[in-house]
This record gives structure tokens, C-alpha cells and sequence, in this order.
């Protein structure tokens, strides 16, 4: 058996994938915390976004959605100038708007969950060709997070989120991290 084609040959992505892709996370603010990430890889690649998270970490107060809301100006000024992340404004001023969202839902696990009823979907995909880039679960969800007041969580964004955090079992058949998170749910 052999991981999925999608991880390079960069350890850091060797050990996300085979620790930490698709895993079922039900921790609310690990769940926003890489929903944001997810919106700052839009246009780059995960790899990238992967090497820089530890800065993303120390430079977003560790991802505390109450600080972070209360964050204004300064602070988007702040991180701009950070080399360590992705220097978007756009992404950086829908991660504040984003806390702000987060700390209005009242059970961010259960909003996120209960689109897959509470249970990773599992797929049974053979090869990459087979895995969506989007689903009518991601839409829906994205659709909701929008309405939340949610930014960066279209719903490519959205289902590569869901995958990431075991919401849908999307290591191939042929991984044997398939049968590992699978057991995992």
C-alpha cells in the first residue's frame, strides 16, 4: 500500500499526512484554526502553508479567536509586515471578521459536524481522478459559514477543510491511512 499521490516527498507533508490528514477533529477552535489556514493557502499550495504555520501561530496570538476579534487596524498593519505569513490583507482582515463569526456560534464542532451528521462520510476513492474538488456537503456548509459572517470558505476551500479534519474519509483505498482514520470515526 502506498500514501496518497497528493503528498510530496517533504517530510513536514510525509508527517502531516500520516498524522494528521483526515483525522476526525472535534475540537472547536482546532477546527477554526484550520479553516483559516485553509483560507490563506487559497491560490498557493498547503506545503507552503505548512511551513509557515508555526509563524501563522506566534503572529495570530495562537490562533485565540476573543483576542484576535478584538483586533483592529494596528494589528492588520502588524501583520502585513510579517514575512513569516502569507501578507494578504484580504485573508488577514477575514481572519478578524472570522473570529468575530466563530465567537458567535455557539458550538462551532457541533455547526461544522452535524452537515456529515455528526460521522466522517467515508469515501472509497482508488485514485486522485475519483476525489472532488467540492461536494453539495461543502456548499452547503459554505453557504452556512458565509451566512455566519464566515470569509475564505467558498466551497473548494470548504471540502479540502473537510478533508483535513476527518469530516469525509478521502485517503485513498490504497493508503493505509484509510483504514487508520476510518477506525478512527
Amino acid at each position: 500500500m502506498e500514501r496518497c499521490g497528493w503528498v510530496g516527498p517533504d517530510p513536514i507533508y510525509l508527517d502531516y499526512h500520516d498524522t494528521e490528514w483526515g483525522v476526525p477533529e472535534h475540537d472547536g477552535r482546532a477546527l477554526w484554526e484550520k479553516l483559516i489556514l485553509d483560507g490563506f493557502q487559497a491560490g498557493l499550495s498547503w506545503i507552503t502553508i505548512l511551513k509557515k504555520r508555526d509563524n501563522f501561530r506566534a503572529a495570530f496570538a495562537g490562533f485565540d479567536p476573543e483576542r484576535i476579534a478584538r483586533w483592529g487596524d494596528a494589528d492588520v498593519a502588524r501583520l502585513l509586515a510579517d514575512p513569516g505569513i502569507v501578507r494578504s490583507r484580504a485573508k488577514i482582515e477575514a481572519t478578524l471578521g472570522n473570529a468575530r463569526a466563530y465567537l458567535a456560534i455557539p458550538d462551532f464542532a457541533e455547526f461544522c459536524w452535524r452537515h456529515v451528521e455528526g460521522s466522517p462520510v467515508r469515501n472509497r476513492w482508488r485514485n486522485l481522478a475519483e476525489v472532488p474538488a467540492k461536494t453539495a456537503v461543502s456548499e452547503r456548509l459554505s453557504k452556512e459559514l458565509k451566512q455566519a459572517g464566515f470569509k475564505f470558505c467558498g466551497p473548494t476551500i470548504t471540502y479540502a477543510w473537510m478533508q483535513a479534519c476527518g469530516l469525509v474519509n478521502d485517503h485513498l483505498v490504497t493508503c493505509p491511512r484509510h483504514a487508520d482514520c476510518a477506525a478512527l470515526a
